[in-house]
């Protein structure tokens, strides 16, 4: 089915985020960590996909196929553009059909740092709007988009940003997902924007819980995510204690869920890190909010 209907079918929509092992990691870790994370009956589970190299293709494909297939949970499969012609991304979509996978998660991509790469001349694609059109030639797929709460790292402004996003829909985006964010402040004043424009599709919020102090000072410096003085003193006072990190960002990301979802949001989309573990103990937490929700009466 396309993930799009569910948010008519649920005021709380909750997902997952995958990725792919490392090419020197079994392929077979990443099934134990879908084993886990089935039971926890997530609406759909993504599966990132690598800027380049054939293997983080490949693996994508497979994933979203054993996600889809044999635990019948909805998968949304990352694609990439930026480095690919038009016959390699026709060929990654046919493997889709194949593998029945008919959502996708439309991204321009980084760029590959492999100095020797080359890129056709000229690029087949640009930008992730050109992937978005491209795929949709074809009603087979149901087409996701990213948007960022706090603007593109790469765009001159917000307004900038809020414009190309509404014509990222416009060409027939279905859905989005942001950013991770650290300040709900930020995502409620970047909706009010995105309603002013006429961005209508459900946007559903992404939320990375922190276990690492390092891992997520890098993430939020290479995605220009704001880390609030509040959880800068949560990473600070932890650093040297990873159980007590751990559970500190736990709470901190129930906290935050709570606060979105009470304010009414599509959905949360748990960035997992592969940590099934750490994304069992926040469905826990919301379990009842979320049932509450979806039960009530005036269910969309």
């Amino acid at each position: 089915m396309f993930i799009k209907d569910l948010f008519s079918q649920k005021k709380t929509v909750i997902s997952f985020e995958i990725f792919p092992p490392k090419k020197d990691t079994s392929i077979d870790s990443i099934y134990k960590t879908i084993d886990a994370l089935a039971p926890l009956n997530p609406d759909y589970i993504s599966v990132t996909y690598g800027a380049g190299g054939s293997t983080s293709k490949n693996s994508t494909v497979e994933i979203a196929s054993i996600i889809k297939n044999k635990y019948n949970i909805e998968a949304l499969a990352h694609l990439t553009c930026i480095a690919s012609t038009k016959e390699d991304i026709n060929i990654i979509l046919q493997q889709l059909k194949e593998n029945n996978i008919q959502n996708i998660l439309a991204l321009r991509g980084d760029f590959p740092q492999d100095p020797d790469f080359k890129f056709p001349n000229p690029l087949h694609f640009t930008h992730a709007i050109d992937l978005v059109q491209h795929i949709k030639k074809d009603n087979y797929f149901s087409v996701a988009g990213t948007c960022y709460p706090e603007g593109h790292i790469e765009a001159k402004s917000m307004k900038d940003d809020i414009v190309y996003l509404k014509r990222k829909v416009d060409a027939g985006t279905d859905f989005l997902i942001t950013q991770l964010f650290f300040d709900n402040n930020l995502f409620y004043s970047f909706k009010e924007k995105t309603d002013i424009i006429g961005i209508d599709v459900p946007i559903e919020v992404g939320v990375m819980p922190v276990i690492n102090s390092n891992q997520i000072r890098r993430i939020a410096s290479l995605c220009g995510a704001h880390i609030p003085e509040k959880f800068v003193k949560i990473l600070d006072r932890y650093i040297d204690n990873k159980e007590a990190l751990k559970d500190a960002g736990i709470a901190y990301a129930t906290e935050q869920i709570i606060d979105l979802i009470s304010s009414g949001v599509s959905g949360i989309h748990i960035y997992t890190m592969n940590n099934p573990e750490v994304a069992e103990k926040i469905v826990h937490n919301i379990s009842s909010i979320v049932t509450a929700l979806n039960n009530s009466n005036g269910e969309k």
